[in-house]
């Protein structure tokens, strides 16, 4: 794996973004500059990506196994996952929003919007949403989870269905604004330190959501992926709730 470089990250975003946009031209790149700029950082070499493997195609084959980025929508992963991790080792690369700053765009004039920060702050429990797609897999000794922070730009437009136009809207692209750190998950204990210390000994799923911030409807898929990799246990019921314990 690339070693982490918070610099070398923004320099390989330049030059990713400076190749498409001389290609494609301005506003044409959609969702998949995340997924080039992620690509060409963790891999380079771009004669290893878009590798065949069986009836698939990794992003990335190298020293290091299969590298896939997926910025969304794990659980669609299923089955080339299991396909990969019966031959070779697997990585899965997963953006985590931390600071964002929005702007819309009018797809009638193109007019654009000043960019504003959402008040929202995002933390790698926001993966778990998408990680609970996939709890079975998530044990596997040949899986790695690596969770990217970023700060990111987004740019939506103004094609929703509500009267200002923004619910429902579509999405035409994110520009990482700079890499923060990045949370690898393969072993039981990697899960474990996620796990909050301030939990007292039996807690419920609407404890632990609070806990890590997360909303109480959260709480169900924090259980999901923490049960699935043996850190937490069912404790019963306390009362209409269900409650569970730390097992490490």
């Amino acid at each position: 794996m690339q070693a982490f470089d918070p610099e070398h990250f923004i320099g390989i975003r330049d030059a990713v973004l400076a190749r498409e946009r001389e290609q494609n031209g301005i506003g044409t790149l959609g969702e998949k500059s995340l997924h080039l700029i992620l690509k060409n950082y963790y891999e380079p070499m771009t004669a290893l990506h878009e590798q065949k493997i069986g009836r698939y195609v990794a992003d990335i084959l190298n020293e290091d196994g299969v590298l896939e980025i997926q910025t969304r929508q794990l659980s669609k992963m299923r089955t080339k996952l299991n396909a990969f991790l019966d031959v070779t080792d697997v990585t899965v690369i997963h953006p985590v929003v931390h600071n964002k700053w929005m702007c819309w765009v009018d797809p009638e004039t193109g007019e654009t919007t000043k960019k504003r920060k959402s008040p929202k702050t995002g933390t790698i429990y926001d993966a778990f949403w998408e990680l609970g797609g996939i709890p079975e897999l998530l044990s596997h000794p040949h899986l790695t989870v690596c969770l990217v922070m970023l700060d990111m730009e987004e740019t939506r437009l103004l094609n929703g269905w509500s009267r200002d136009k923004k619910r429902g809207s579509t999405r035409a692209d994110r520009i990482p604004r700079a890499l923060l750190s990045e949370t690898f998950l393969h072993t039981k204990e990697d899960y474990a330190a996620l796990v909050p210390g301030a939990l007292p000994e039996i807690f419920s799923r609407r404890e632990i959501a609070a806990a890590v911030g997360q909303p109480p409807e959260r709480g169900y898929t924090l259980v999901r992926v923490f049960s699935a990799v043996g850190v937490i246990e069912d404790a019963g019921k306390r009362g209409r709730e269900f409650v569970y314990r730390r097992c490490f």
